[in-house]
């Protein structure tokens, strides 16, 4: 069995934000009870014994926990390589400075647009001008920045500056990552799938950014599902690369995975090890035995696994029917309806949108 590679500590859904494309849980309320220092301890050293070696504390905001720097410390301690996903709201000159002092090796900051009105807009909140700070606080304190900014019909369109913008900040790398439609970014999707027009005009901008920024900073641009042929593989794999803890304890096999009717595994109740070679969630949709036809008899079975989970459930009903995305799908015709309904020519503007809920501390 392979072991996983990376784990994605959410280690709070807390969040100073309110983006409509969130893909957190819509039931935040399921996770007030947070793992305790002591067990977020625990759970990195049973990771690291399973094989983890990348950490990815993200959240909502990881910088919300007090005890941030500690567990960094700890994940440290342990050899793990450690990246905070953050929107950088708290990341002061002072917690940038202890984190660093704990081993913190990378940080990867979200921004919403270019523009200081149209990311702020988009993220709920006056949030834009703190986040530059905290990205030239992240440089000159000497970590390796990379800029995340989700893309949606509110924004695509700015792609070159949004690029304009990282290469101004020093960022390494950029990961331009079109939404994928989960949790509140579904009951947004009419207002956030771009249409066609803007897509070829966003991956001629990237292509041309690709070959002026060689060597200098890379580019990664995530198309979204609905405008391609084929669906990705989910995670690489079913618990097979990577795994999740949520912040009440909750494992998953990805982040998406809270909302299949699915026996559940906890931390608080199971070792890594164990959740990760015998239950009955991660042993689910591993291989492809549990794979109905098309995909059963699909060259392809074994290079994207039919696909996402998650999308087939939410779009279907049935966690185990072909990813809908795939045009070999009998449900295809779900995301034409949607594809079809987004090139209809509505502008951005005329669009509603319902956003996240703030939830502060």
């Amino acid at each position: 069995m392979d072991r996983p590679f990376g784990l994605l500590a959410e280690l709070t859904y807390s969040c100073p934000l309110a983006c409509s494309y969130c893909s957190n849980p819509l039931n935040l309320a399921d996770y007030r009870d947070e793992l305790t220092t002591a067990e977020w301890q625990r759970v990195l050293a049973e990771a690291q014994e399973l094989g983890v070696l990348q950490l990815h504390l993200s959240g909502g905001e990881p910088l919300l926990r007090r005890d941030l720097v500690e567990i960094v410390n700890s994940a440290n301690e342990l050899g793990l390589y450690t990246n905070l996903i953050t929107s950088a709201l708290g990341l002061s000159r002072r917690r940038a400075e202890e984190l660093r002092a704990a081993g913190l090796d990378h940080v990867q900051i979200s921004i919403q647009a270019d523009d200081p009105a149209i990311s702020d807009r988009i993220a709920g909140t006056p949030s834009f001008e703190r986040k530059i700070e905290a990205a030239r606080v992240v440089k000159e304190l000497g970590w390796p920045l990379t800029v995340n900014v989700v893309l949606h019909r509110q924004n695509i369109d700015r792609v070159a500056d949004i690029l304009r913008l990282a290469e101004e900040l020093g960022a390494d790398r950029t990961e331009l990552a079109n939404t994928q439609y989960y949790g509140w970014a579904l009951r947004n999707r009419d207002a956030l799938l771009p249409s066609k027009a803007q897509l070829e005009q966003a991956e001629t901008v990237v292509r041309a950014a690709r070959v002026r920024l060689a060597g200098r900073m890379d580019v990664i641009y995530v198309l979204p599902d609905y405008y391609s042929q084929y669906p990705k593989p989910c995670m690489g794999g079913w618990g097979k690369r990577q795994l999740t803890v949520t912040p009440n304890g909750e494992t998953l096999p990805c982040p998406a995975a809270h909302a299949l009717p699915l026996p559940r595994a906890s931390v608080r109740e199971d070792s890594l090890a164990w959740i990760w070679t015998e239950s009955p969630l991660f042993q689910r949709f591993r291989g492809t035995d549990w794979m109905p036809d098309p995909c059963r008899s699909c060259p392809r079975r074994e290079i994207d696994f039919g696909g996402c989970r998650c999308q087939a459930f939410e779009l279907t009903g049935d966690a185990a029917r072909t990813d809908p995305v795939c045009h070999l799908s009998p449900d295809h015709g779900i995301v034409a309806k949607t594809v079809q309904a987004a090139n209809a020519g509505t502008r951005p503007s005329e669009q509603v949108i319902v956003p996240r809920p703030h939830r502060g501390r």
